[in-house]
């Protein structure tokens, strides 16, 4: 296992870790009923951050945050000669950390997403892991928390048994939900992105060549043109720019101290 600790990447701080740590990490904790904060951020979640301090320091609160994207890999042996080999992507993350609950006959809950794709995911994830056990379903609201709500679902996911939660709100949406909830539950919060979508067969992976080279986004703006272009075209560009001016010392990359204060209002 690679577990490194935390290395500043534009000020965001990303994990320099991988697949066996990060689950560990997650079972460990669920496992001693205590929460934990995961999200798997590529260039998109790690400029977020860099655009907006407050979010930026939320992130630099979570337990762990992997290097999602190959560029982040990418800037974390460039910057700080990590080593990495590969990077710790969301949706195989997820599927990591479900083969280990399944064997442990740890039960989760999904939280995030739609009807519909809940209703894909599951059988789905049955199959996959036929002895997973899911302790409860919620789709998201699409609207900001309401008062007292979130002690509302805090509650329901704890009623259910689950030993973990799976978020997939999208992100900045779920990393705030996650850093948000985790005061309130006891046990790990993990912001999967995509994962829902693409265990779901809603989403269609790009080929392994394609997520080697970098190029995942490319394959994303592809299918969807008109919601993404903006963060890619925008941020790619931005994203390599403060790489270069943090590695030649041009720019100092800063990290904010951890956020303390839950939000004032998340979507949920």
């Amino acid at each position: 296992m690679t577990a490194q600790g935390k290395r500043n990447v534009l000020g965001v701080l990303v994990d320099a870790t991988d697949y066996a740590s990060a689950t560990e990490q997650v079972v460990a904790a669920a496992r001693d009923r205590r929460p934990l904060a995961l999200t798997a951020l590529a260039v998109h979640g790690v400029m977020t951050g860099v655009l907006d301090p407050a979010h930026n320091a939320r992130l630099n609160s979570f337990d762990v945050v992997t290097p999602d994207g190959q560029p982040v890999r990418w800037a974390l042996n460039l910057l700080h000669h990590a080593g990495l080999a590969d990077r710790v992507y969301g949706p195989t993350l997820t599927l990591h950390v479900l083969r280990r609950f399944a064997d442990e006959g740890l039960p989760v809950y999904l939280y995030g997403s739609t009807e519909e794709t809940l209703a894909k995911l599951l059988p789905a994830l049955e199959r996959m892991f036929p002895a997973l056990k899911i302790a409860g379903v919620e789709p998201s609201k699409f609207r900001a928390v309401q008062p007292g709500e979130d002690v509302e679902i805090a509650d329901r996911i704890r009623a259910s048994g689950a030993r973990l939660v799976l978020v997939g709100l999208g992100c900045p949406r779920q990393e705030v939900f996650t850093y948000a909830m985790r005061p309130l539950l006891d046990m790990p919060l993990m912001a999967v992105g995509a994962a829902f979508d693409y265990h779901a067969g809603l989403l269609r992976q790009p080929p392994p060549w394609m997520q080697r080279a970098g190029l995942e986004w490319f394959w994303r703006l592809g299918l969807e043109p008109k919601r993404l272009w903006r963060r890619y075209v925008i941020l790619n560009p931005a994203y390599l720019t403060r790489l270069a001016g943090q590695k030649t010392g041009l720019w100092k990359a800063r990290p904010p101290a951890p956020a303390t204060e839950r939000p004032a209002t998340f979507a949920v």
